[in-house]
Protein backbone atom coordinates (compact mmCIF):
# COMPACT_ATOMS: atom_id res chain seq x y z
CA UNK A 1 0.00 0.00 0.00
CA UNK A 2 1.18 3.62 -1.07
CA UNK A 3 0.50 6.32 1.23
CA UNK A 4 1.20 9.95 0.99
CA UNK A 5 2.70 11.72 4.16
CA UNK A 6 4.26 14.62 5.30
CA UNK A 7 7.33 13.73 7.38
CA UNK A 8 9.83 15.80 9.64
CA UNK A 9 13.52 15.53 8.84
CA UNK A 10 14.69 18.04 11.57
CA UNK A 11 14.12 21.79 12.04
CA UNK A 12 12.47 23.18 9.50
CA UNK A 13 12.41 20.30 7.28
CA UNK A 14 9.02 18.67 6.27
CA UNK A 15 8.54 17.26 3.02
CA UNK A 16 5.63 15.82 1.54
CA UNK A 17 6.81 12.52 -0.10
CA UNK A 18 4.66 9.05 -1.40
CA UNK A 19 6.10 5.95 -0.16
CA UNK A 20 5.32 2.12 0.41
CA UNK A 21 4.17 1.12 3.83
CA UNK A 22 4.93 -2.48 4.74
CA UNK A 23 2.56 -5.01 5.07
CA UNK A 24 1.07 -4.59 8.33
CA UNK A 25 1.50 -7.59 11.08
CA UNK A 26 -0.81 -9.62 12.97
CA UNK A 27 -0.77 -7.13 15.74
CA UNK A 28 -1.13 -4.19 13.84
CA UNK A 29 -4.20 -1.95 11.87
CA UNK A 30 -3.82 -0.18 8.42
CA UNK A 31 -5.89 2.76 8.13
CA UNK A 32 -6.88 5.53 5.78
CA UNK A 33 -6.82 8.99 6.97
CA UNK A 34 -9.60 11.61 5.77
CA UNK A 35 -8.87 14.51 7.77
CA UNK A 36 -6.49 16.35 10.40
CA UNK A 37 -6.51 19.43 11.77
CA UNK A 38 -3.14 21.05 12.32
CA UNK A 39 -2.16 22.05 16.08
CA UNK A 40 0.26 24.41 17.12
CA UNK A 41 2.49 21.58 18.69
CA UNK A 42 2.90 20.61 15.14
CA UNK A 43 4.41 23.83 14.43
CA UNK A 44 6.83 23.65 17.95
CA UNK A 45 7.49 20.10 16.52
CA UNK A 46 8.52 21.44 12.98
CA UNK A 47 10.69 24.60 14.62
CA UNK A 48 12.43 22.48 16.99
CA UNK A 49 13.18 19.00 15.37
CA UNK A 50 14.87 16.73 17.38
CA UNK A 51 15.31 18.97 20.16
CA UNK A 52 11.35 18.54 20.79
CA UNK A 53 11.05 15.86 23.47
CA UNK A 54 8.78 14.10 21.51
CA UNK A 55 10.51 13.77 18.25
CA UNK A 56 13.41 10.99 17.87
CA UNK A 57 17.16 11.73 18.30
CA UNK A 58 17.45 10.32 14.91
CA UNK A 59 14.77 11.97 12.93
CA UNK A 60 17.15 13.11 10.10
CA UNK A 61 17.42 9.14 9.13
CA UNK A 62 13.91 7.78 10.41
CA UNK A 63 11.58 10.70 9.61
CA UNK A 64 8.06 10.76 11.47
CA UNK A 65 4.64 11.43 9.65
CA UNK A 66 3.29 14.86 11.20
CA UNK A 67 -0.06 15.74 12.60
CA UNK A 68 -2.09 14.44 15.76
CA UNK A 69 -5.97 15.61 15.35
CA UNK A 70 -6.71 13.35 12.79
CA UNK A 71 -9.92 10.79 11.66
CA UNK A 72 -10.49 8.40 9.34
CA UNK A 73 -11.35 4.52 8.95
CA UNK A 74 -10.04 1.27 9.63
CA UNK A 75 -8.90 -1.03 6.86
CA UNK A 76 -7.15 -3.99 7.52
CA UNK A 77 -7.42 -4.98 10.98
CA UNK A 78 -4.52 -7.73 12.39
CA UNK A 79 -5.72 -10.63 13.90
CA UNK A 80 -4.91 -10.00 17.78
CA UNK A 81 -7.68 -7.15 17.12
CA UNK A 82 -10.66 -8.63 14.64
CA UNK A 83 -12.63 -8.75 17.80
CA UNK A 84 -11.94 -5.24 18.70
CA UNK A 85 -12.01 -3.35 15.77
CA UNK A 86 -13.70 -3.62 12.32
CA UNK A 87 -12.61 -2.93 8.98
CA UNK A 88 -14.85 0.34 7.74
CA UNK A 89 -15.10 1.10 11.33
CA UNK A 90 -14.39 5.04 11.45
CA UNK A 91 -12.06 6.05 14.03
CA UNK A 92 -9.90 8.64 15.93
CA UNK A 93 -6.58 8.30 17.83
CA UNK A 94 -5.38 9.79 21.46
CA UNK A 95 -2.10 10.67 21.04
CA UNK A 96 -1.10 11.24 24.25
CA UNK A 97 -0.39 7.63 24.94
CA UNK A 98 2.07 7.85 28.07
CA UNK A 99 3.79 4.67 27.62
CA UNK A 100 5.81 3.91 30.49
CA UNK A 101 8.83 2.90 28.59
CA UNK A 102 8.80 6.06 26.75
CA UNK A 103 5.83 8.42 28.07
CA UNK A 104 6.24 11.16 25.67
CA UNK A 105 5.71 8.86 22.41
CA UNK A 106 3.41 9.91 20.12
CA UNK A 107 1.72 9.50 17.24
CA UNK A 108 2.12 12.54 14.91
CA UNK A 109 5.58 13.32 16.75
CA UNK A 110 7.56 10.27 16.97
CA UNK A 111 6.43 7.36 14.50
CA UNK A 112 7.90 5.77 10.75
CA UNK A 113 4.25 5.07 10.21
CA UNK A 114 1.32 6.83 11.53
CA UNK A 115 0.31 10.02 11.80
CA UNK A 116 -2.45 12.72 10.98
CA UNK A 117 -0.84 14.45 7.65
CA UNK A 118 -1.10 10.80 5.68
CA UNK A 119 -3.31 9.34 3.06
CA UNK A 120 -2.60 5.83 4.96
CA UNK A 121 -0.88 5.00 8.37
CA UNK A 122 0.02 1.83 10.35
CA UNK A 123 -1.32 1.79 13.77
CA UNK A 124 1.37 0.18 16.02
CA UNK A 125 0.02 -2.28 18.73
CA UNK A 126 1.39 0.37 21.65
CA UNK A 127 -1.77 2.15 20.26
CA UNK A 128 -4.58 -0.50 20.79
CA UNK A 129 -2.91 -1.77 24.07
CA UNK A 130 -3.24 1.54 25.57
CA UNK A 131 -6.23 2.04 24.55
CA UNK A 132 -6.25 4.83 22.74
CA UNK A 133 -7.57 4.36 19.28
CA UNK A 134 -10.90 5.03 19.84
CA UNK A 135 -14.50 4.30 17.96
CA UNK A 136 -16.44 7.52 16.27
CA UNK A 137 -19.65 6.95 15.27
CA UNK A 138 -20.60 10.46 13.62
CA UNK A 139 -20.91 11.36 9.91
CA UNK A 140 -18.16 14.19 9.77
CA UNK A 141 -14.59 13.19 9.96
CA UNK A 142 -13.87 16.75 10.98
CA UNK A 143 -14.93 16.17 14.03
CA UNK A 144 -12.69 13.25 14.58
CA UNK A 145 -10.40 15.72 14.23
CA UNK A 146 -10.85 18.45 16.12
CA UNK A 147 -12.17 15.78 19.30
CA UNK A 148 -8.91 16.48 20.33
CA UNK A 149 -8.39 20.08 21.10
CA UNK A 150 -12.23 19.95 22.77
CA UNK A 151 -10.76 17.23 24.94
CA UNK A 152 -8.14 19.82 25.81
CA UNK A 153 -11.06 22.36 26.81
CA UNK A 154 -13.28 19.18 28.28
CA UNK A 155 -10.28 18.09 30.40
CA UNK A 156 -9.95 21.83 31.83
CA UNK A 157 -13.73 21.75 33.09
CA UNK A 158 -12.77 19.02 34.81
CA UNK A 159 -9.97 20.00 36.62
CA UNK A 160 -11.01 22.87 38.39
CA UNK A 161 -11.77 22.05 41.92
CA UNK A 162 -13.42 23.63 44.64
CA UNK A 163 -13.49 22.81 48.55
CA UNK A 164 -15.68 23.13 51.54
CA UNK A 165 -14.42 24.78 54.87
CA UNK A 166 -13.12 22.38 57.37
CA UNK A 167 -12.54 19.69 54.77
CA UNK A 168 -9.57 18.59 52.65
CA UNK A 169 -11.71 16.96 50.36
CA UNK A 170 -11.39 18.71 46.45
CA UNK A 171 -14.70 18.65 44.62
CA UNK A 172 -13.82 18.15 40.68
CA UNK A 173 -15.04 20.10 38.31
CA UNK A 174 -17.00 23.77 38.09
CA UNK A 175 -19.50 24.65 40.29
CA UNK A 176 -22.53 23.16 38.50
CA UNK A 177 -25.37 26.53 38.39
CA UNK A 178 -22.05 29.09 39.32
CA UNK A 179 -20.72 32.01 38.19
CA UNK A 180 -18.33 31.60 35.62
CA UNK A 181 -15.92 33.42 33.46
CA UNK A 182 -14.01 32.55 29.94
CA UNK A 183 -11.39 35.97 29.49
CA UNK A 184 -9.94 36.38 25.81
CA UNK A 185 -12.75 33.38 25.11
CA UNK A 186 -13.53 33.93 21.67
CA UNK A 187 -11.01 32.52 19.89
CA UNK A 188 -11.03 29.22 18.52
CA UNK A 189 -10.66 27.43 21.31
CA UNK A 190 -12.41 29.64 23.52
CA UNK A 191 -15.28 29.27 21.12
CA UNK A 192 -15.20 25.90 21.98
CA UNK A 193 -15.47 25.87 25.50
CA UNK A 194 -18.49 28.67 25.01
CA UNK A 195 -20.12 25.90 23.29
CA UNK A 196 -19.21 22.84 25.87
CA UNK A 197 -20.04 25.43 28.75
CA UNK A 198 -24.01 26.05 27.58
CA UNK A 199 -24.53 22.04 26.21
CA UNK A 200 -22.66 19.88 28.91
CA UNK A 201 -23.70 18.40 31.83
CA UNK A 202 -22.83 20.22 34.56
CA UNK A 203 -23.56 24.23 32.98
CA UNK A 204 -22.76 27.35 35.18
CA UNK A 205 -25.71 29.45 35.66
CA UNK A 206 -23.87 32.77 34.71
CA UNK A 207 -21.17 32.75 31.93
CA UNK A 208 -19.48 35.89 30.96
CA UNK A 209 -17.30 35.57 27.72
CA UNK A 210 -14.94 38.67 27.14
CA UNK A 211 -12.39 40.36 24.43
CA UNK A 212 -11.36 43.51 23.45
CA UNK A 213 -12.17 42.59 20.06
CA UNK A 214 -16.35 43.72 18.64
CA UNK A 215 -15.67 41.78 15.58
CA UNK A 216 -14.75 39.13 17.32
CA UNK A 217 -17.44 39.44 20.22
CA UNK A 218 -19.91 40.10 17.91
CA UNK A 219 -19.37 36.62 15.73
CA UNK A 220 -19.22 34.29 18.77
CA UNK A 221 -22.86 35.81 19.96
CA UNK A 222 -24.31 35.04 16.50
CA UNK A 223 -22.98 31.29 16.79
CA UNK A 224 -23.85 30.90 20.50
CA UNK A 225 -26.42 33.16 20.69
CA UNK A 226 -27.86 34.73 24.57
CA UNK A 227 -30.94 32.96 23.27
CA UNK A 228 -29.93 29.50 22.53
CA UNK A 229 -27.52 29.84 25.94
CA UNK A 230 -30.79 30.60 27.71
CA UNK A 231 -32.45 27.50 26.39
CA UNK A 232 -30.26 25.10 28.46
CA UNK A 233 -30.46 27.26 31.39
CA UNK A 234 -27.15 29.53 30.93
CA UNK A 235 -27.00 33.31 31.25
CA UNK A 236 -24.87 34.03 28.52
CA UNK A 237 -22.99 37.62 28.87
CA UNK A 238 -20.57 38.95 26.15
CA UNK A 239 -18.23 41.73 27.26
CA UNK A 240 -15.41 44.05 25.66
CA UNK A 241 -13.09 44.82 28.35
CA UNK A 242 -11.19 46.81 26.05
CA UNK A 243 -14.09 49.36 26.03
CA UNK A 244 -14.81 49.90 30.00
CA UNK A 245 -12.60 52.22 32.31
CA UNK A 246 -12.77 49.54 34.96
CA UNK A 247 -13.17 46.01 33.46
CA UNK A 248 -12.54 44.10 36.71
CA UNK A 249 -15.85 46.28 38.42
CA UNK A 250 -17.88 45.60 35.47
CA UNK A 251 -17.12 42.03 35.41
CA UNK A 252 -18.28 41.83 39.43
CA UNK A 253 -21.12 43.52 38.18
CA UNK A 254 -22.79 40.68 37.35
CA UNK A 255 -22.16 39.20 40.37
CA UNK A 256 -23.27 41.38 42.89
CA UNK A 257 -19.56 41.65 43.44
CA UNK A 258 -19.35 38.60 45.17
CA UNK A 259 -17.44 37.28 42.40
CA UNK A 260 -16.89 33.92 39.94
CA UNK A 261 -17.00 30.64 40.98
CA UNK A 262 -15.00 29.46 37.83
CA UNK A 263 -12.64 31.64 35.90
CA UNK A 264 -10.99 30.31 32.45
CA UNK A 265 -7.65 32.33 31.46
CA UNK A 266 -7.43 31.57 27.01
CA UNK A 267 -4.75 33.93 26.29
CA UNK A 268 -1.47 34.25 28.04
CA UNK A 269 -1.58 37.95 29.04
CA UNK A 270 -0.41 39.02 32.25
CA UNK A 271 -3.24 41.53 32.47
CA UNK A 272 -5.54 39.22 31.15
CA UNK A 273 -4.27 36.98 33.61
CA UNK A 274 -4.13 39.31 36.95
CA UNK A 275 -7.60 40.26 35.78
CA UNK A 276 -9.10 36.80 36.42
CA UNK A 277 -7.39 36.63 39.57
CA UNK A 278 -9.11 40.09 40.84
CA UNK A 279 -12.52 38.66 39.68
CA UNK A 280 -12.33 35.50 41.34
CA UNK A 281 -15.15 34.85 44.37
CA UNK A 282 -14.86 32.85 47.87
CA UNK A 283 -13.00 29.61 46.67
CA UNK A 284 -12.84 30.87 43.25
CA UNK A 285 -10.69 28.66 40.88
CA UNK A 286 -8.78 30.34 38.00
CA UNK A 287 -7.89 27.84 35.35
CA UNK A 288 -4.81 29.14 33.22
CA UNK A 289 -5.46 27.19 29.82
CA UNK A 290 -3.59 29.47 27.30
CA UNK A 291 0.42 28.04 27.33
CA UNK A 292 3.29 30.27 27.22
CA UNK A 293 6.04 30.20 25.04
CA UNK A 294 8.21 32.08 27.55
CA UNK A 295 9.38 30.27 30.17
CA UNK A 296 9.48 32.97 32.49
CA UNK A 297 6.57 34.09 32.16
CA UNK A 298 4.66 35.20 35.10
CA UNK A 299 1.74 37.10 36.70
CA UNK A 300 0.65 38.68 40.35
CA UNK A 301 -1.51 36.63 42.02
CA UNK A 302 -3.32 37.87 45.37
CA UNK A 303 -2.19 35.30 48.26
CA UNK A 304 -4.39 37.56 50.87
CA UNK A 305 -7.38 35.99 49.16
CA UNK A 306 -5.45 32.35 48.75
CA UNK A 307 -4.86 32.16 52.37
CA UNK A 308 -8.49 33.93 53.68
CA UNK A 309 -10.60 33.33 50.60
CA UNK A 310 -9.77 30.08 49.66
CA UNK A 311 -8.93 31.17 45.94
CA UNK A 312 -6.19 28.73 43.96
CA UNK A 313 -5.31 28.06 40.38
CA UNK A 314 -5.15 25.35 38.26
CA UNK A 315 -3.62 24.48 34.63
CA UNK A 316 -3.85 22.47 31.56
CA UNK A 317 -2.68 21.42 28.98
CA UNK A 318 -4.44 18.67 26.97
CA UNK A 319 -7.18 15.96 28.18
CA UNK A 320 -6.79 12.52 28.87
CA UNK A 321 -8.53 9.68 26.97
CA UNK A 322 -11.78 9.71 28.61
CA UNK A 323 -12.36 13.74 27.48
CA UNK A 324 -11.41 12.46 24.60
CA UNK A 325 -14.42 9.62 24.22
CA UNK A 326 -16.68 12.50 25.88
CA UNK A 327 -15.80 14.84 22.67
CA UNK A 328 -16.65 12.13 20.15
CA UNK A 329 -19.65 10.91 22.26
CA UNK A 330 -21.06 14.85 22.60
CA UNK A 331 -20.48 15.40 18.30
CA UNK A 332 -21.85 11.87 17.39
CA UNK A 333 -24.86 12.31 19.41
CA UNK A 334 -24.88 16.61 17.88
CA UNK A 335 -24.43 18.06 21.58
CA UNK A 336 -22.17 19.98 20.71
CA UNK A 337 -21.03 21.28 17.10
CA UNK A 338 -16.99 22.80 17.40
CA UNK A 339 -17.55 23.90 13.61
CA UNK A 340 -17.05 27.47 15.05
CA UNK A 341 -13.29 26.34 15.63
CA UNK A 342 -12.44 25.84 11.63
CA UNK A 343 -11.66 28.80 9.85
CA UNK A 344 -9.53 27.56 6.76
CA UNK A 345 -9.64 24.45 4.54
CA UNK A 346 -6.81 22.79 2.34
CA UNK A 347 -5.34 19.54 0.98
CA UNK A 348 -2.34 17.01 2.26
CA UNK A 349 -0.37 19.84 -0.45
CA UNK A 350 -0.81 22.69 1.88
CA UNK A 351 0.70 21.11 5.50
CA UNK A 352 4.22 21.71 5.04
CA UNK A 353 4.09 26.07 4.20
CA UNK A 354 0.67 26.14 6.80
CA UNK A 355 2.41 24.19 9.41
CA UNK A 356 5.90 26.28 8.93
CA UNK A 357 3.75 29.55 9.18
CA UNK A 358 1.05 28.45 11.29
CA UNK A 359 1.38 31.46 14.10
CA UNK A 360 1.35 34.03 11.18
CA UNK A 361 -1.70 32.77 9.30
CA UNK A 362 -4.85 34.41 11.06
CA UNK A 363 -8.16 32.83 12.24
CA UNK A 364 -8.97 29.67 13.91
CA UNK A 365 -8.05 26.15 13.50
CA UNK A 366 -6.62 24.66 9.90
CA UNK A 367 -8.11 21.90 8.69
CA UNK A 368 -6.73 18.97 6.12
CA UNK A 369 -8.51 16.68 4.04
CA UNK A 370 -5.40 14.41 3.01
CA UNK A 371 -6.75 12.87 0.08
CA UNK A 372 -7.14 16.48 -2.07
CA UNK A 373 -4.63 18.47 -3.34
CA UNK A 374 -5.72 22.34 -2.67
CA UNK A 375 -4.36 25.30 -1.12
CA UNK A 376 -5.10 25.92 2.39
CA UNK A 377 -8.09 28.46 1.84
CA UNK A 378 -9.99 30.71 4.46
CA UNK A 379 -13.82 29.63 4.48
CA UNK A 380 -14.45 33.34 4.33
CA UNK A 381 -12.43 33.39 0.75
CA UNK A 382 -15.22 31.14 -0.49
CA UNK A 383 -17.07 33.94 -2.19
CA UNK A 384 -14.51 35.46 -4.26
CA UNK A 385 -12.89 32.24 -5.26
CA UNK A 386 -16.21 31.02 -6.09
CA UNK A 387 -16.30 33.60 -9.10
CA UNK A 388 -14.06 31.78 -10.77
CA UNK A 389 -14.41 28.26 -9.81
CA UNK A 390 -17.73 26.73 -9.30
CA UNK A 391 -16.25 24.54 -6.41
CA UNK A 392 -16.00 27.19 -4.35
CA UNK A 393 -18.90 28.99 -5.08
CA UNK A 394 -21.01 25.78 -3.90
CA UNK A 395 -18.82 25.55 -0.87
CA UNK A 396 -19.70 29.40 -0.17
CA UNK A 397 -23.36 28.57 -0.39
CA UNK A 398 -23.22 25.66 1.36
CA UNK A 399 -21.29 27.61 4.12
CA UNK A 400 -23.64 30.70 4.11
CA UNK A 401 -26.43 27.90 4.69
CA UNK A 402 -24.57 27.33 7.98
CA UNK A 403 -23.68 30.84 9.72
CA UNK A 404 -20.43 30.56 7.90
CA UNK A 405 -19.51 27.41 9.16
CA UNK A 406 -18.04 24.67 8.07
CA UNK A 407 -20.38 21.30 7.75
CA UNK A 408 -20.69 17.87 7.05
CA UNK A 409 -22.79 18.62 3.78
CA UNK A 410 -19.42 21.10 2.86
CA UNK A 411 -16.96 18.19 3.83
CA UNK A 412 -19.06 15.27 1.75
CA UNK A 413 -19.48 17.89 -1.48
CA UNK A 414 -15.41 18.67 -0.55
CA UNK A 415 -14.25 15.08 -1.06
CA UNK A 416 -16.80 14.49 -4.02
CA UNK A 417 -15.33 17.62 -5.97
CA UNK A 418 -11.89 18.32 -4.81
CA UNK A 419 -8.56 17.06 -7.13
CA UNK A 420 -7.29 14.07 -5.64
CA UNK A 421 -4.03 14.08 -4.28
CA UNK A 422 -2.42 11.23 -6.87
Amino acid sequence: MKTHAVRLYGKEDLRLEQFELPEIKDDEILAHVISDSICMSSYKAAKQGAEHKRVPNNVDKHPTIIGHEFCGTLVSVGEKWKNQFKEGQKFSIQPAMNQKNDPYAAPGYSFELIGGDATYVVIPKEVMELNCLLDYEGDAFYFGSVAEPMSCIIGAYHANYHTTQGSYEHKMGIVEGGKMAILAGVGPMGLGAIDYAIHCDRKPGLLVVTDINDKRLERASQIYTVEEAAKNGVELVYLNTGDTKDPVADLLSYTDGKGYDDVFVYAPVKPVIEQGDKILGHDGCLNFFAGPTDKAFSALFNFYNVHYSATHIVGTSGGNTDDLKEALELMANGIINPSSMITHIGGLDSVVETTLNLPNIPGGKKLVYNNITMPMTAINEFESLGKKNPMFKVLDEICKENNGLWSYEAEVYLLENATPIE
